[in-house]
């Protein structure tokens, strides 16, 4: 059965927030959304965070190697473990001689010693920041025990998120003969859940453009830092199996950008074309705010659980985007396949809101459970049956 709650919202349109001077060299933005930049990626991906709109797309399901921006992936599952209590940030790690003599030396590294011992947030900030690999190693083996016990949590963290074109064997990207491989579509889902399911992690661990460690400055190859206003993220990667890849993120005003682009052959092009991306979806689009995060939203019925219903809340800020200068009325649905079946988690995605808007195409935005709704006893399911009976 399917419900929908239709409201209708007047929207007004805003203006996009200019650059500020900081656009990258050799960069010429139009704010005409027909005529995105030319960009050379084989793959390319630019989307609108809070509408969910795709901005820009080319061969965005091709599946291709990461390199380092497997990277992403490596700290989600360690924000995950954190939130639930499951991982300390100031637990300490061992680099065990095995794992020094595989990894010291190998591509970006934050030179961990042999025998050191290295608490969890300083190897996020190593694997974040500078691309360590034989802190991803460290990490995978402190966590699991060993590297095929870390690698099945990414992949199951994948299956979770809808990453149908996604699998990784090891937590660092480094060269495994095509058996790591993503999606831009795959890698634009992991990194808007890693910056709106763990905001406080990701502005800890996430762009900066220094670390200094054990005495030795690196700088983080992110170039979009000090480039694009509002870069915060997200990762770069290079082998020479893959080329040059970047998923990158920029905020200003609360208005949120997540663009991929990969396969280059040359680390300028790619530095070029996700500056000019970005700068593009800002100024060729408005967005017009629907709801704030937390805000409740409506509810759903819950068959099998303690409670009869649920509340319906937006994860994160949801918006309707158009293009530059344009005034649009949308039209509001609620949707969720129900009623739904308990137990159901605080904040789990349940449903989703359908944005309407002439000449625009349709959104579904996320909606998350406002609060968790346990499976019910017998006396809750023979309530719960008598209530559908009497068709309350």
């Amino acid at each position: 059965m399917r419900r929908l709650l239709s409201i209708a919202v007047a929207a007004a349109a805003l203006v996009a927030v200019p650059a500020h001077g900081m656009k990258s060299p050799h960069v010429v933005v139009s704010a005409d959304p027909a005529r995105p930049p030319e960009v050379v990626a084989p793959i390319a991906l630019l989307i609108d965070v809070n509408s969910g709109r795709v901005l820009f797309e080319r061969q965005s399901h091709r599946r291709f190697v990461p390199a380092s921006l497997t990277k992403i992936m490596t700290s989600y599952v360690a924000f995950e473990l954190a939130s639930q209590g499951k991982l300390k940030l100031d637990a300490v790690f061992p680099m065990r001689p095995e794992t020094f003599r595989q990894w010291h030396g190998v591509g970006s590294t934050m030179f961990l010693e042999n025998n050191s011992q290295t608490r969890v947030a300083d190897l996020l900030e190593g694997i974040v920041t500078v691309s360590a690999n034989d802190a991803c190693v460290v990490l995978a083996e402190g966590v699991s025990g060993n590297v095929p016990g870390f690698t099945a949590l990414m992949n199951a963290q994948a299956r979770a998120l809808g990453m149908r074109d996604t699998h990784y064997n090891t937590p660092n990207g480094w060269m495994d003969e095509g058996r790591t491989y993503v999606s831009a579509a795959d890698l634009a889902t992991l990194s808007t859940a890693l910056i709106t399911r763990h905001p406080d992690f990701y502005r800890r661990f996430y762009g900066h453009e220094t670390m200094i460690w054990n005495g030795i400055e690196q700088r983080n190859h992110n170039p979009l830092y000090g480039v694009v206003a509002g870069a915060d993220g997200v990762k770069t990667g290079f082998t020479n199996e893959a080329g040059y890849g970047l998923v990158g993120s920029a905020q200003r005003g609360g208005r949120r950008l997540m663009m991929v682009i990969g396969g280059y052959d040359r680390p300028q092009d790619r530095a070029r074309d996700g500056a000019a991306l970005l700068e593009w979806g800002f100024a060729a689009f408005d967005e017009t705010p629907l709801f704030a995060a937390g805000a409740h939203i409506g509810s759903a019925r819950v068959q099998g659980g303690t409670a009869t219903s649920v509340g319906l809340v937006a994860p994160r800020p949801l918006a309707l985007l158009v293009p530059h200068g344009q005034k649009v009325r949308p039209t509001l649905s609620i949707r969720y396949k129900g009623p739904l079946r308990a137990p159901i988690a605080k904040g789990q995605d349940v449903a989703v809101l359908v944005v309407r808007a002439p000449g625009q195409p349709e959104a579904r935005l996320p909606l998350a459970a406002a609060e968790a709704v346990p499976a019910g006893g017998v006396l809750d399911r023979l309530r719960n049956g008598f209530a559908a009976m009497v068709g309350q």
